[in-house]
């Protein structure tokens, strides 16, 4: 079911998967949008949980103000959502930059936050993480002549090398709207995005981590980010210093990459490990 929220100045668009309790409400990475955890409510995620996937300001069928993309707002939208859909507690997780958005909500308003899922995000970051996030904001200033375009040059991309799931597409189209004269145009703009990124960066991490004391599992996808020999987005050791930070911090490795773990096998592992986490 599809819902917009007023929340903090603005409409908020997210997914609501029925399912059981506790509910778990997921914020996506960066450039996404809610449709990037159709391939965990594949994977059975839901009806096994009620699942809230939401499109963070600026991103998917959300509204796009011209600034406020610091974690502050961000997390002032997700708890007037959580107020509006009157869920005074839930599981809070997110994947990449959503993941990050947990951390910083549990720590700042614990009494919404039961437990932690992080997805593939960590709180040290690569010294040139800008500039290696580059090409993502090149591609949302591009417009394409057509979906099959598109597509096509989603699937080139080196974080794929060959592997693909279709269920990864309700997430491309959710990214792009059409313009009158039939081209494709994505939805979020390189400055937002870009001062989302800025502002990350600008955080207190290792405060926030110390201030989280909820239970946290950490799941992360060491495989390549490209072709084999690339480095991974969260390497093991880097994505174990996040959870040795917090009080009650807990691992799983899952088979793919950083994209490729939401979908197929790493998200039938990464489903298996979050309902093992949320009914421990």
């Amino acid at each position: 079911m599809e819902r917009f929220v007023q929340t903090n100045g603005i409409q908020l668009h997210c997914l609501d998967h029925p399912g059981g309790e506790p509910p778990l409400v997921l914020m996506p990475g960066l450039t996404a949008n809610a449709h990037a955890f159709d391939g965990l409510i594949g994977a059975g995620l839901s009806p096994a949980l009620r699942v809230l996937a939401v499109d963070l300001r600026g991103r998917g069928l959300s509204d796009k103000p011209d600034s406020g993309y610091g974690m502050a707002e961000h997390a002032a939208d997700v708890v007037g959502l959580l107020d509006a859909l009157g869920l005074a507690q839930v599981v809070l997780g997110g994947h990449s930059f959503g993941g990050l958005l947990a951390l910083y909500m549990a720590a700042h308003y614990p009494e919404r936050v039961a437990r932690l899922v992080v997805l593939d995000a960590a709180c040290s970051f690569h010294p040139q993480v800008r500039e290696l996030i580059q090409p993502s904001l090149d591609r949302l200033g591009t417009v394409h002549p057509s979906w099959d375009e598109y597509l096509a040059t989603i699937k080139r991309m080196p974080f794929y090398a060959g592997w693909w799931d279709p269920a990864i597409e309700s997430a491309y189209r959710a990214d792009v709207e059409t313009r009158a004269d039939g081209t494709l145009r994505p939805r979020s703009r390189p400055e937002a995005i870009g001062e989302a990124m800025d502002r990350l960066l600008a955080e207190d991490w290792p405060g926030h981590l110390a201030a989280v004391r909820q239970p946290m599992l950490l799941v992360n996808a060491p495989g390549a980010y490209g072709p084999p020999g690339t480095p991974p987005v969260l390497p093991r050791e880097q994505a174990l210093e996040t959870v040795a930070a917090v009080a009650d911090g807990r691992y799983v490795e899952v088979p793919g990459n950083h994209m490729t773990m939401l979908f197929g096998e790493g998200a039938a592992r990464t489903v298996e490990a979050i309902l093992d986490f949320v009914r421990s």
